[in-house]
């Protein structure tokens, strides 16, 4: 079948178009442009890429065209796609007909750590023999793509986006997603272009769990309360977790974990079932934040197994795993200076990136650089979070707002966050571009300290930048 792609440079777009030509699909796309690595990677991948959109793209016609949530009502390609009658579909309504609805379907879901834990998942299974279908918006060390078919018998595993579609199709992806299993790690308000207020960001949740068959199953984190008061609407069974310090309200958690001192670049913890020890778990991954994500994927595995797989079985497999790019990873290293990229660009998934790396290197400062880029980053909404998110670090940069659209009453003051951090009795600057973090960086680090770069973007190649320049006597 030949299906045409528009908008697929995108992460997700470029990602499905990867797996639909795994799959054997001719496949073809367009875009405004093909920048690095997505548009290199196409390439590799042998996708027909279309510079601009065009109805002349479209010819010779397609069998299936799927419009990304990058286009826009107006545009001339998708009007000309639907107008003349094509078959239209949005990228989760692909993958619902070509992929998920034809095999058990996995959907990690949650406004953290899904990517990561996704990925674990994914992991464990091939780790454990089978040949699990994937789909993440992150690059797994382990497989090297963001996208595996997999074996037709063989769960997919697939990362439970919460945004929207499609222009005609303004529903949040992961309702496509037909699970028959799922993990759900966190709520906590996010995606403000899409989600006005808190109310409606939790409702989308709460139809995503309904989703659940009656015979398929939750896991649940149950240190966060939107988490239970959501977990409440599922019409299968919930299983939930959480660390043994977490606060989980009137829920007695069936899978517990109590992290121990990280030791030899490993995170251990005690793993409990029902009360009862199962067994140490030494996880590569640091940060509690870390813990409960491999906490969850492990009790996924164990709860689907139906009591036939020993829960020793996903936990030795978890001592290889090598984590995702642009999550705690570590970049290089010049005249002893760590330097880390991450993707956080929420409050809370700064504050516990930071937190875990401030575990994992205790010695030497720990300098955090920041780039607001997202359209919730940009945004007073979360203000007060960010000041209380840097707190485990010695020293706090903080590049220029990544948006100019946002009006003046809405948009975040730096000022202010470094102010907050003055306050708190820590080093904290706000930067007046790129450039300016670059030299503040380099100037502050020395040996035995460790830098992190964290934005939603490519942060300027300022990791490259940094370790070259470091690496300058």
């Amino acid at each position: 079948m030949h299906v045409h792609l528009i908008g697929v440079a995108g992460t997700g777009m470029g990602a499905l178009a990867g797996l639909l030509q795994a799959a054997g699909h001719r496949v073809s796309g367009s875009d405004t442009a093909f920048y690095p690595p997505m548009g290199d990677a196409l390439v590799r991948w042998g996708i027909e890429t279309k510079t601009g959109f065009s109805a002349a793209n479209l010819e010779p016609k397609p069998d299936l065209v799927v419009v990304g949530n990058v286009c826009r009502k107006d545009n001339v390609e998708a009007r000309h796609a639907i107008d003349s009658g094509m078959r239209v579909v949005s990228m989760p309504g692909a993958l619902e007909e070509l992929f998920l609805s034809q095999r058990e379907s996995f959907v990690i879901a949650g406004t953290h750590g899904k990517t990561t834990t996704t990925t674990i998942v994914a992991y464990l299974l091939q780790a454990l023999g089978k040949d699990p279908g994937l789909l993440v918006g992150g690059i797994p060390l382990d497989f090297g793509e963001s996208f595996r078919v997999g074996g037709a018998d063989a769960p997919f595993v697939i990362e439970g986006d919460e945004y929207d579609s499609a222009f005609f199709e303004k529903t949040p992806k992961f309702w496509r997603y037909a699970p028959n299993t799922a993990i759900l790690t966190s709520i906590e308000h996010d995606h403000i272009d899409i989600y006005p207020d808190e109310a409606s960001y939790i409702a989308a949740f709460v139809e995503f769990v309904k989703r659940i068959p009656e015979d398929g199953v939750l896991i649940a984190f149950a240190g966060d309360a939107n988490v239970r008061r959501v977990a409440k609407e599922a019409r299968c069974r919930v299983v939930f977790y959480a660390l043994g310090t977490d606060d989980c309200g009137e829920i007695s958690p069936t899978w517990t974990a109590a992290p121990i001192a990280p030791t030899g670049g490993a995170q251990p913890f005690d793993l409990f079932v029902g009360g009862t020890f199962g067994c140490a778990v030494f996880s590569p991954l640091s940060g509690d934040y870390n813990v409960r994500n491999a906490l969850a994927s492990i009790a996924l595995l164990c709860e689907m197994s139906n009591g036939t797989m020993p829960v020793t079985e996903p936990v030795r497999a978890l001592r290889s795993f090598r984590g995702v790019k642009r999550r705690q990873e570590l970049r290089g290293e010049a005249r002893g200076v760590r330097v880390y990229d991450d993707f956080a660009h929420h409050p809370t998934a700064v504050r516990e990136t930071l937190a875990g790396l401030r575990a994992r290197h205790p010695e030497g400062k720990l300098i955090a650089a920041f780039e607001p880029r997202s359209a919730t980053a940009c945004r007073k909404l979360h203000e007060a979070g960010y000041q209380e998110a840097f707190y485990s670090a010695d020293t706090t940069i903080l590049a220029p707002l990544g948006r100019t659209n946002i009006p003046d009453a809405e948009r975040m003051d730096l000022g202010a966050v470094v102010k907050g951090l003055h306050a708190h009795g820590l080093d904290a600057h706000e930067a007046s571009s790129l450039d300016d973090v670059l030299l503040r960086i380099a100037n502050e680090a020395h040996e035995g300290d460790t830098v992190v770069l964290m934005s939603n973007g490519d942060f300027g190649n300022l990791h490259a930048r940094l370790l070259a320049q470091l690496a300058v006597p």
